[in-house]
């Protein structure tokens, strides 16, 4: 079984392969400046970091100079007095999610659903539908943007995998795991259509996606759930809990 350290800095390789990544004090940020949301924008401490006053002024005035709000993501267990520092600093904790890992002798297929169908993307129409069932899944509203669309062109493209299912022929989930490192992958965006939720679709697309990562070379797959009731989902297909992630945030003065 994968330990926070394993997962920590499979999220830091896959942020310093980013073009537009940058390093500030004992900081590795990712950055992408074709999407603007703080999901894609955010940075990671060192293993064991003990950053300073200076280093957390300079990440901020960092990533505030390029328009993003200064945000961590990061396993607490693999730098424990970061917390505390950027608390000082006036941080605010977004919330603690559980990491949940998946390896080939824990996963679980659940049942087929009637009528659903689940492929990878493979035109730019097919791409688009994808990124939209993501876009509005996650509360957005209008079209997806760009930087939605080509994450899932490049998960695919860099040995991940993306994921369109159709239930009854109409789009009713996406979602994606990144590219692989060191034989691990992270599955996300996994968004299910308002229409076709608790019908099995998000179950049978997570199921999909980490099969086909398996078959792909990875040997663990890792994910954050958005809730409880998500974790169960998850549960129910043999995702495991294997530490815990903290999402923190300084947010614009008033």
């Amino acid at each position: 079984m994968p330990t926070d350290d394993d997962v920590q800095n499979y999220a830091r390789a896959l942020a310093q392969c980013s073009p537009s990544h940058y390093r500030t004090g004992p900081f590795t940020v990712r950055h992408n400046p074709d999407w603007e949301t703080k999901y894609a924008n955010y940075a990671i401490p060192d293993q064991g970091a003990v950053p300073t006053a200076e280093d957390i002024a300079a990440l901020v005035a960092a990533m505030r100079e390029r328009g993003r709000l200064p945000r961590l993501e990061y396993l607490p267990a693999c730098a424990p007095a970061v917390e505390s520092a950027l608390l000082a600093a006036g941080f605010t904790a977004e919330n603690r999610a559980s990491v949940l890992v998946c390896t080939p002798g824990t996963l679980l297929v659940p049942e087929p659903v009637a009528g659903l169908d689940i492929a990878e993307p493979a035109t730019d129409a097919e791409f688009t539908t994808a990124a939209a069932v993501q876009h509005t899944g996650f509360g957005g509203e209008g079209g997806p943007e760009d930087g939605e669309i080509a994450w899932l062109r490049k998960a695919t493209a860099d040995g991940g995998a993306s994921a369109l299912a159709l239930l009854d022929g109409e789009p009713a989930g996406a979602g994606g795991c990144s590219a692989p490192m060191d034989g691990i992958s992270e599955l996300t965006g996994l968004a299910v259509a308002a229409g076709f939720r608790r019908r099995g679709v998000g179950a049978a697309l997570a199921a999909w996606l980490t099969t086909t990562a398996f078959a792909r070379g990875c040997r663990t797959v890792w994910l954050e759930p958005g809730d409880p009731d998500v974790e169960r989902i998850y549960a129910g297909i043999g995702y495991r809990r294997a530490g815990e992630k903290l999402n923190i945030t300084l947010q614009p003065q008033a």
